[in-house]
């Protein structure tokens, strides 16, 4: 019965997550970070919580109204209850990164790059500043004045609104708004300085006064509103339609924007009656106000590097770096060929993702390739691995591609690509009804002698150049027999909507991942006290697996967690938890690979997959969890968990309490700074490199006689 469960050892998801992003802001407050990335860092822990908002929020609004007995099985409490919760626990934050921006802006002023207010600006400034609003941005304006006979407008999420409480001559209140149009620039660049800018809110803000006729503005304020984006894709929400999948998934986008509004935030504080009728208005609650001095929308921090000088972005920014070409690997060798000889990793974004687009390349092209399969969830804008998969289309490979057009705000760019590949050539097919496909396999088929050969490429993140240069993540390469054809099942599987298919090496979820992680948890609980597991993930939610976790724990095996956001479980509870410890790592790159391993010496077993550790991974989901066998490859899953597990620079240890506190050393430890500077490979070494080097040997010696 879920009444008779303990929550003595696990804690609230949301809860769980908002203390993570409290650390993402502790990066932003880290003076040894530079000066611009900590501003990067304030703007991320802002973004993070506008999705936090818009699913999180917005899901647990509408099962407070769906099912408002349901309880969450971590923490016992009601939709009802998460949400008071969740929003008395937001001011403290908005606090924390108030001060913290305070701080940065200041460091940012010193050095030349200025965020202005109007009345900040000098005179020459202000003349071009006045000018560039009336040639740009009032033709554009669209003034909306509310009261009894004017409907209110439909407010965008996140977009900025400039909004007055107005009053004519006659005495009467009304609310003036003004949206400031998506088609200007985030903020105006003032001429002949360093970087001087003004954000159009700004600006706008300074104009109001003279945009509403004969009304005159008793109180002025910018907010936004923050919508439910929570859109359920599930098979009953649809109406009956003979409509393709593509299509219904278009439709339901546009309806991301008309859904309730969970947030209210207002730049700067109100009146008591000017922020009651923002609330009547936007129809939220008292507790769903929030009042942030600091930009409400932060993305236009991200462009900010690019208009520095390359000596100040230098000076501000982190170093360069450059993806490093595998030392294992040659350049000059087909990389199919090297596939086939020995299991190859790459480990982004420290390795280059040029060797797999290589691979997949040499694909396109051979004429002993027959097919190319795989899976898609998220892509770059301009993909080459998408284009790479046309060309081989068009070269007449079969190309099959399994599409995940419900990937949470990319659908749209999915949906471009799924058309491009079909025009292509491409068989493009899409996920399970009610179950997305997360998985990252890609499968390549080539003619061999009497039967076809494979080579199988399973990762931990998307197929995205832009993100394998910002997330930690694995690329395995193997042409395992075995891995090949539980592979090619799996696409047979997909074909045909079997999603309980049986598979020799791979573990596929639902259920598989989950099976397969609580039966090695199971066999280090018959060890005792000389088991051993290690995790690293991104998340860890699944109540039962949480449970096999303490079992665990409570028989003495010894569990390390390496879990960068969500964590359910608690450690070090006594009588339940003392035997595990959890590391949450944030630094430059989002940890995002994940490794599954379990025991030591001869009985190790080392997996990577695409799952986390939350129930909608292992249970609704399509996800793929790949054993690892090469004992290179394994050495150095063994050395990225060692060191992450060192780190005392970027990680944080997670308390009994669900809190996170920063780990503490004399000698500083960065595991992201290390795999920077030191490479997970081995030299590669020619075939017949000793052959020639005797050869060379011989030479030199005949020259000296």
């Amino acid at each position: 019965m879920q009444n008779d469960r303990c929550y003595e050892y696990t804690q609230n998801r949301e809860l769980s997550w908002l203390r993570f992003d409290r650390r993402v802001l502790e990066e932003a407050g880290d003076k040894s970070v530079p000066l611009l990335e900590r501003l990067k860092f304030t703007a991320i822990f802002s973004s993070n919580l506008d999705e936090f908002f818009m699913v999180r929020v917005g899901s647990l609004c509408d099962i407070a109204k769906l099912s408002p007995d349901e309880t969450d099985n971590k923490s016992g409490l009601t939709a009802a209850e998460q949400l008071e919760q969740i929003y008395a626990a937001i001011p403290p934050l908005i606090k924390q990164k108030r001060r913290i921006y305070s701080s940065v802006r200041a460091e940012l002023d010193e050095n030349g790059i200025r965020d202005l207010k109007y009345g900040e600006l000098s005179d020459d400034e202000r003349k071009f500043a006045d000018r560039w609003f009336e040639e740009n941005m009032l033709p554009i304006l669209s003034p909306i004045i509310i009261g009894s006979h004017h409907p209110i407008p439909h407010l965008a999420n996140k977009q900025l609104i400039a909004a007055a409480l107005l009053k004519d001559k006659k005495g009467r209140h009304a609310i003036g708004m003004i949206p400031v149009p998506e088609s200007l620039p985030a903020y105006l660049r003032l001429p002949d300085t360093d970087l001087r800018f003004i954000r159009m809110e700004e600006l706008l803000t300074a104009k109001v006064l003279t945009l509403f006729g004969s009304y005159s503005v008793s109180e002025l304020c910018v907010l936004c509103v923050t919508r439910n984006a929570d859109l359920s894709f599930d098979e009953e929400k649809f109406e009956d339609s003979d409509e393709d999948f593509s299509r219904r998934v278009s439709k339901l986008l546009k309806k991301r924007d008309y859904l309730a509004i969970v947030r209210l935030e207002l730049d700067r504080r109100v009146s008591d009656g000017f922020r009651a009728k923002l609330a009547a208005i936007t129809q939220v609650g008292a507790h769903q106000i929030y009042v942030d001095e600091c930009p409400l929308n932060m993305r236009y921090v991200f462009g900010l590097a690019g208009e520095l000088s390359p000596d100040k972005a230098k000076r501000l920014g982190y170093p360069a770096y450059s993806p490093r070409w595998p030392e294992d690997l040659s350049r000059q060798k087909s990389m199919i060929e090297q596939v086939q000889k020995k299991d190859r990793l790459l480990f982004y974004p420290y390795d280059s993702v040029e060797p797999f687009l290589k691979l997949l390349g040499e694909a396109a092209v051979r004429p002993d390739v027959l097919s190319i399969k795989i899976t898609i969830y998220r892509l770059a804008s301009l993909s080459k691995i998408a284009q790479t998969l046309c060309r081989a289309a068009e070269n007449g490979k079969e190309v099959l591609v399994m599409m995940e057009l419900r990937a949470r705000f990319d659908e749209a760019n999915n949906i471009a690509w799924s058309k491009l590949l079909e025009e292509a050539g491409c068989q493009v097919i899409y996920g399970e009804e009610g179950y997305k496909c997360h998985s990252k396999i890609c499968l390549i088929t080539l003619r061999g002698r009497g039967k076809p050969t494979y080579i199988t490429q399973v990762g931990t993140g998307n197929y995205n150049e832009k993100t394998n240069a910002m997330y930690t993540d694995l690329c395995l390469m193997t042409a395992s027999e075995r891995i090949g054809e539980d592979t090619a099942a799996f696409f047979r599987n997909m074909l045909v909507s079997d999603l309980n298919g049986g598979y020799n090496e791979l573990s596929v979820s639902p259920m598989g991942i989950k099976n397969m992680i609580c039966r090695n948890i199971d066999e280090q609980i018959k060890k005792g006290s000389d088991g051993y597991v290690c995790i690293k993930a991104n998340a860890v939610t699944e109540r039962e697996v949480i449970d096999k976790l303490c079992e665990a724990s409570r028989a003495g095996v010894e569990i390390q967690m390496i879990i960068r956001g969500i964590c359910c479980i608690l450690p070090g509870v006594p009588g339940y938890t003392d035997n595990i410890r959890i590391t949450s790592i944030v630094g430059r790159y989002l940890e995002h690979a994940r490794i599954y391993r379990f025991g030591r010496g001869a009985d190790e077993k080392l997996y990577i997959g695409s799952s986390d550790l939350m129930t909608r991974n292992l249970t609704r989901r399509v996800e793929i969890a790949c054993p690892v066998y090469d004992p290179d490859i394994k050495e150095v899953l063994r050395q990225i968990l060692s060191c992450q597990l060192r780190d005392t620079t970027k990680a944080s240890m997670m308390l009994p309490d669900g809190s996170l506190r920063r780990k503490q050393s004399p000698e500083p430890f960065d595991s992201q700074s290390y795999f920077m500077e030191h490479s997970t490979h081995k030299p590669f070494i020619p075939e017949n490199f000793c052959e020639k080097a005797v050869e060379r040997l011989s030479s030199i010696f005949k020259r000296r006689r």
